[in-house]
């Protein structure tokens, strides 16, 4: 699916339906992404159930609808996910959402999608600038 946004085109309210549509845009940006293309096409084996998946999830967390069943934190284990995958990904859904969304609807979802990252990104080992955890401790010789 196709969708170009353009200047003083109306833009998306948040509904079921409509956070359907910004995810099959999005992930369909993210199959071609250099990057996150590789990852998430490794991963994903049946991109229409998937996006099923993430429109249920996205309409719990934005609309609470209690829809989704499942664990994020154990789908992104042992995936190839690379700490600088965070910041890409959540530039495209800025972008998308940007694009898409009236503009509160795409603020909401950006807020929603930068805290989800920072947990996905604390529970899989991947905060810090080197890509682990941050301990707090002085490294030596430094």
């Amino acid at each position: 699916m196709t969708v170009k946004s353009t200047p003083g085109a109306s833009r998306l309210p948040l509904t079921e339906a409509n956070i359907a549509t910004l995810i099959d845009v999005f992930y369909d940006r993210v199959r071609v992404h250099p990057d996150l293309g590789p990852v998430f096409n490794a991963a994903v084996h049946d991109w229409p159930e998937h996006k099923a998946l993430l429109s249920s999830f996205w309409s719990s967390v934005a609309l609470k609808t209690q829809t989704y069943r499942g664990n994020p934190m154990r789908q992104h284990f042992n995936k190839g996910v690379r700490f600088e995958h965070f910041a890409q990904w959540l530039d495209l859904w800025r972008q998308t959402t940007d694009e898409l969304l009236e503009p509160d609807a795409a603020t909401e979802l950006q807020h929603y999608a930068e805290r989800i990252g920072h947990s996905l990104k604390y529970g899989l080992g991947l905060t810090g600038a080197h890509g682990g955890r941050d301990l707090g401790l002085p490294v030596v010789g430094q």
